[in-house]
């Protein structure tokens, strides 16, 4: 749960209405704030799993309205298929569990932006708001880094896909431990 003193700051400490700058319009749905790191940081850890069971580094929690964790997964596309998304998971796990209401007025935290499918499932179902660690496009740059091959389906933001998103991210906090995730499976996988 989140109290009234974490929703008037953003993560950097900027008050509502304003971004790290000071600068005003950014509204506390579209920053990503003191109280959305915790649920980031599990969504971290999930991603950690994931590493540490042999898949990609992602992880996924569902929240609701009043805070309660509904649903949490990682990546299982080494294991299964590469649709296995957490993303993809939630999407599915609360069309069948929560009405219209619910699945509006819950929040997504992900460790990774969504892809095209994961963003599009999130879309159909009507889910709520959306808060990344890290973006598709730090994502690509980090692996253009390594040498990785591209991606066999394009990265789009969140709002190409689904443009009435409500979307928070990247958490410039989580960043360089997203990337040692992302790094380490880059290097366990090397291109071919």
């Amino acid at each position: 749960m989140s109290s009234t003193d974490d929703k008037d700051t953003d993560a950097s400490g900027a008050s509502a209405g304003t971004d790290a700058s000071g600068a005003s319009g950014s509204t506390d749905a579209t920053r990503v704030t003191a109280s959305d790191l915790g649920h980031l940081r599990r969504a971290v850890e999930l991603a950690r799993l994931a590493l540490e069971r042999g898949d990609e580094p992602f992880g996924s929690v569902l929240v609701s309205a009043d805070g309660e964790v509904l649903f949490e997964d990682h990546n299982h596309v080494v294991e299964m298929d590469e649709t296995q998304h957490p993303e993809l998971a939630i999407a599915r796990w609360a069309g069948a569990r929560l009405t219209a209401a619910e699945r509006a007025s819950a929040t997504v935290y992900t460790s990774g932006e969504h892809c095209p499918m994961c963003s599009a499932a999130h879309g159909w179902v009507g889910l709520g708001r959306i808060v990344y660690a890290a973006s598709s496009e730090q994502l690509g740059r980090w692996r253009a880094a390594w040498g990785a091959p591209p991606s066999p389906v394009r990265a789009l933001a969140i709002t190409d896909v689904v443009p009435g998103a409500v979307v928070a991210g990247p958490a410039l906090e989580l960043e360089d431990e997203v990337r040692d995730l992302h790094d380490r499976f880059a290097h366990r996988h090397p291109p071919t």
